[in-house]
């Protein structure tokens, strides 16, 4: 398990009842977890206490109860990285605290190499990734298809003070944007995904996870210089093991290139209990 240990803007601080209670920054948030199958063990005043509350609909979706006024967004970091939190319709935040373990990786990485790198960021959200990455120095390709997230993960840069940064933003489908890259030749020394389970392109195109993840992994491999640094997977899709994800890179980075690879379990450290809420996979291949 890799736990994300060293968040002081982030402290998940309770788990029970399919909910979790976590504050960002000085504010609490109650908000609902399927990996969360186990009863609350103390119903401590700080659940009654929370600042907002998502509630799912029966009908699906959901909406927040706010306690108090909230401000629009607010503004948390991680070792020198700033990023804004905003509560979505969706019970998102805008931020997966739990990928502070790959961000470090990545900047160690990165700051290690000795030369120049230029990193491809596909799904790449709000941009936790392409901010670590930047930070540590190199050149990065921010791509997702949703315009809003682009848009925040430009103000997240410009918020952490990396605005002078080689950063490129761009609004596109992953896959169309990767066929295109081999198309004119272009090469990244590392490649960063966090796909979805399930998605529906602009065309009607569909990617299925369990279909679709080898032969794309296959087909970033194209634009990989002659010496990658790394390429990382993350995973959210239940049912995909870690070991899935290390056959995955075994049979394509570790066939090609040799080099090492690590996969497992990602979390957060619950203070209340002492144990670690899941939040997903890696798969960490590495020259």
């Amino acid at each position: 398990m890799f736990a994300a240990q060293d968040w002081q803007d982030y402290e998940l601080i309770d788990t029970g009842g399919g909910e979790k209670l976590e504050r960002w920054g000085t504010i609490v948030l109650r908000r609902p977890d399927p990996q969360i199958i186990w009863p609350l063990v103390k119903d401590s005043g700080a659940w009654r206490s929370a600042d907002a509350h998502y509630h799912r609909s029966s009908s699906g979706g959901g909406s927040w109860e706010y306690k108090k006024e909230l401000p629009e967004r607010w503004t948390v970091t991680y070792k020198g990285l700033s990023f804004y939190i905003k509560p979505t319709g969706f019970k998102h935040t805008g931020l997966f605290p739990e990928q502070a373990v790959n961000w470090s990786w990545m900047m160690d990485k990165i700051r290690g190499a000795g030369r120049p790198i230029r990193v491809l960021n596909l799904f790449a959200y709000t941009g936790g990734a392409t901010i670590a990455c930047a930070s540590a120095g190199a050149e990065v390709c921010h791509v997702d298809a949703a315009k809003g997230m682009v848009q925040w993960a430009k103000e997240n840069v410009q918020l952490s003070e990396l605005g002078e940064r080689k950063v490129r933003f761009i609004t596109d489908d992953v896959f169309k944007f990767v066929q295109r890259e081999q198309r004119r030749g272009s090469k990244y020394d590392a490649i960063i995904m966090d796909p979805p389970s399930y998605g529906r392109g602009p065309n009607g195109e569909t990617w299925k996870l369990e279909t679709n993840l080898y032969p794309f992994v296959e087909s970033c491999m194209s634009i990989l210089t002659d010496k990658p640094l790394f390429f990382l997977i993350n995973s959210y899709t239940t049912g995909i093991s870690a070991t899935v994800l290390h056959n995955i890179l075994a049979l394509s980075l570790g066939r090609s290139y040799g080099g090492s690879i690590t996969c497992g379990e990602i979390g957060l450290p619950i203070t209340a209990s002492g144990l670690t809420l899941p939040c997903g996979i890696l798969g960490r291949w590495e020259g």
